[in-house]
């Protein structure tokens, strides 16, 4: 089949694909470009506010949607969220495992129940959803998960709970991509570096000095746009990476290579993709 006829406009017609956390950030930048190609989009998120805003502006941009309040954290909520989906749309194609959240603090500072609330926010969960998903749909009918983590091959020292959590989801990943694949099912992962989402904006306001020298520590010399992670993910979901599965797709400009010693020349060229047209830069790096 030629090329220009499989990524057609309308490229996840007729899909329904699942995306936590799709109420801000990166799960709504990606719940508007799948929308946008044609999926039906279900947001998931622990509050319903967040989801009813992202799900107005999908409804004014011309898509369909759907939403589901669920704290995936907790399992006999992640089991009855997705038997709705499948009971209300059927057969779920993709889902986009966002959700996550962490705090900054040096793991000496780090509580048990802080650091166990972060893990089963940002591996449980995931697990929880992906596990779900694949029980009651795709290991009927196939699909494709894509688990979203982060950059943590050197550590994340200053939140060592959310390094343990990610690492974690990017083995998690490798081991689905092999014990679902017979069923037509494959699983990704994409950790995104330092990207210029609504996110930065969660953090307390003594972070703002270091947040606004990321980009300084990116060879590119400039942060992401949650339009890039978001293609990267729309990717990942389509028949073109069929045959990839176990994979982690790094989007951060570089920033996970390299080491101290060799030094970053000044950035001459900074090309930048922002396909989102309702993107909006988080408060910490507008300018004073």
């Amino acid at each position: 089949m030629p090329y220009s006829s499989v990524f057609k406009d309308q490229l996840f017609e007729g899909q329904t694909i699942i995306v936590t956390g799709g109420g801000s950030g990166i799960g709504r930048c990606n719940a508007h470009e799948l929308a946008a190609l044609g999926a039906r989009v279900v947001l998931i998120g622990r509050k319903q506010e967040k989801l009813d805003s992202t799900q107005a502006e999908i409804i004014d941009d011309g898509g369909k949607v759907d939403t589901r309040a669920c704290d995936i954290r907790e399992e006999a909520s992640v089991v009855e969220t997705v038997r709705s989906i499948v009971d209300a749309h059927g057969q779920i194609h993709g889902l986009v495992n966002n959700a996550g959240g962490q705090f900054p603090g040096p793991l000496s500072s780090i509580s048990q129940k802080g650091f166990e609330t972060v893990v089963r926010t940002n591996l449980t969960g995931g697990f929880m959803m992906a596990r779900e998903v694949y029980k009651q749909s795709m290991s009927k009918h196939g699909g494709a998960i894509v688990n979203i983590i982060a950059d943590m091959w050197g550590g994340m020292p200053g939140m060592g709970h959310s390094g343990a959590a990610r690492a974690g989801m990017e083995n998690l990943t490798k081991t689905a991509a092999v014990e679902w694949a017979s069923s037509g099912t494959r699983v990704n992962a994409i950790a995104p570096g330092w990207i210029a989402s609504s996110g930065l904006d969660n953090y307390d306001i003594s972070m703002k000095p270091l947040i606004s020298q990321l980009a300084e520590s990116v060879p590119q010399k400039r942060l992401g746009t949650e339009a890039e992670v978001s293609a990267a993910i729309c990717f990942l979901l389509s028949e073109g990476a069929c045959f990839i599965n176990g994979a982690t797709i790094r989007v951060d400009g570089a920033a996970s290579l390299g080491n101290r010693v060799w030094p970053l020349a000044k950035a001459r060229n900074k090309p930048e993709f922002n396909g989102f047209h309702r993107s909006v830069t988080p408060k910490v790096l507008q300018k004073d």
